[in-house]
């Protein structure tokens, strides 16, 4: 009898599992968002503001950070590529001793940091919209770069700008995967090459 009562039930809550589940109610946290419309507000998260620094609606604040993303996902593109260039084995002429990773901070000579300082601070200056020109955060073409951006549809330019956003939160998750696995020490396990 207890048997026959276990079986019936598991063949009961089996059954359940496969029933179709009721239709999920859209949120209104997310109509309600100030800017759930904008770019990178697409799957699969949505428009996403954990601490609500955007609650408001500023847009000038939405700009700023969005700007910050944009800036430091490209940071991030160009850091993954390098890790994995310089791991492969690949180096400027005269820094052949130089390893890669972690190693190279130790390694690295004073009057390279000194030129390395010096672009980061020309890049800092001229990377920016320097005359007011700007179609939107992140965009640096100054009146001089164009590349035939202008003559595409808008439809295009949101496709092309989510997919650099995209590329760029993919990119910080990638550098710093690189970081901590080169820090543990076992980034070997995961490059398929060596240095």
């Amino acid at each position: 009898m207890k048997t026959a009562a276990l079986c019936i039930l598991s063949l009961v809550s089996s059954a359940a599992a496969f029933a179709p589940a009721a239709a999920p109610k859209a949120g209104s946290a997310l109509k309600a968002a100030p800017f759930a419309d904008e770019i990178g507000a697409q799957a699969p998260l949505g428009y996403w503001d954990p601490l609500g620094l955007c609650t408001d609606g500023n847009k000038a604040n939405f700009d700023r950070l969005r700007y910050t993303e944009i800036k430091h996902g490209r940071v991030a593109m160009l850091g993954v590529v390098g890790y994995l260039v310089t791991y492969a084995g690949v180096r400027f002429p005269g820094c052949e001793d130089i390893p890669a990773g972690w190693a190279a901070w130790k390694e690295v000579p004073v009057q390279v940091w000194v030129q390395m300082g010096f672009t980061w601070s020309m890049m800092e200056a001229v990377n920016r919209d320097a005359f007011g020109l700007s179609e939107f955060p992140g965009d640096f073409r100054n009146g001089a770069l164009d590349f035939g951006w202008d003559k595409q549809t808008d439809e295009w330019k949101r496709k092309k700008r989510s997919i650099e956003l995209n590329n760029g939160r993919a990119a910080q998750m990638g550098i710093l995967g690189l970081m901590v696995h080169d820090a543990m020490g076992n980034v070997d396990q995961i490059l398929p090459f060596q240095s």
